[in-house]
């Protein structure tokens, strides 16, 4: 087996786990953030400059971001909308800049009401601004392995999704399976055009976010989102479920000898913090059975 010897691990349960959950207070999020950082996570997206009437649990972003600081070692990333939003992430000191498109015209509609050509246009604009202040910008691209509503995307379209996206200013792309229609298969499919240089995002919908993120690691896939707790879904396609979970992925890691530099028990604490600061049980599984492997 090829696999690497290490991965880049992006916690996003702060921002894409919470947004979908009844809102917690900012000391609360700033609760789960430190928690994560103590199990040593190093890149997390710590919040969404997005509107507080349309996403409720992302209000006061920029509080959050100053109530973090400046953690040495640690990358804070932040989703941003538009242009706006993009200035006022910047504004608040972030060190990423996360935008979303999705290769799903329909969907990319539901979600931002733009044609994927205005994404793009939009995307150039944050892109444009950020690089005045040399912070880099992630664009992930959702429904890369499939549409609720157009079924299968061709790879070939992916592809040339993702190098315009470079074209207009992305640092990185991350492919995302947003409603959990990827398997191994189709993930190959996509990879043999897009190459490897790209991060997944991947879902549990059908139970199969581990088993991608798997082929994803043979295939040479060096940069995953994953979720505390496997918090998450898209409130814009009906069934789909949670991220992805940092700890079962970690937990994987580390039984594979792959280091990612996260402490599997620290990291389980703070799923179990994110249960009670929720007032429900989070979806991962090794939150409660623990990994059958303790290497990190």
């Amino acid at each position: 087996m090829a696999l690497p010897s290490s991965i880049v691990v992006r916690e996003v349960g702060a921002r894409d786990g919470l947004q979908a959950e009844a809102p917690i207070t900012v000391e609360q999020r700033l609760e789960l953030i430190d928690a994560l950082l103590v199990a040593g996570v190093t890149h997390i997206e710590v919040a969404a400059f997005v509107s507080p009437k349309a996403v409720p649990a992302m209000a006061d972003a920029e509080i959050v971001v100053a109530g973090l600081g400046c953690p040495e070692g640690v990358v804070r990333a932040a989703l941003v909308p538009n242009r706006r939003g993009a200035e006022m992430a910047l504004a608040a000191g972030v060190d990423e800049l996360t935008v979303t498109i999705s290769a799903s015209a329909v969907y990319n509609e539901r979600n931002v009401r733009m044609t994927i050509d205005d994404s793009i246009d939009s995307i150039a604009a944050t892109c444009a601004l950020a690089a005045d202040v040399a912070v880099p910008v992630d664009a992930v691209v959702s429904c890369a392995f499939g549409s609720p509503y157009e079924g299968d995307i061709v790879p070939e379209f992916v592809s040339l999704l993702a190098a315009r996206l470079r074209e207009v200013g992305c640092a990185a792309i991350t492919l995302a399976d947003t409603t959990g229609m990827c398997t191994p298969r189709r993930l190959d499919a996509v990879l043999a055009v897009t190459g490897t240089d790209i991060g997944l995002h991947l879902h549990e919908t059908r139970g199969t976010g581990l088993v991608n993120a798997y082929a994803g690691l043979l295939a040479g896939v060096t940069r995953f989102d994953t979720s505390v707790g496997g918090l998450g879904g898209s409130p814009f396609a009906a069934g789909a479920a949670g991220n992805l979970a940092t700890e079962e992925l970690v937990a994987l890691c580390d039984d594979l000898g792959i280091a990612t530099g996260i402490g599997i028990d620290a990291l389980i604490e703070a799923a179990l913090l994110a249960e009670q600061l929720l007032g429900h049980a989070v979806p991962s599984r090794v939150a409660h059975a623990g990994p059958r492997s303790r290497r990190a």
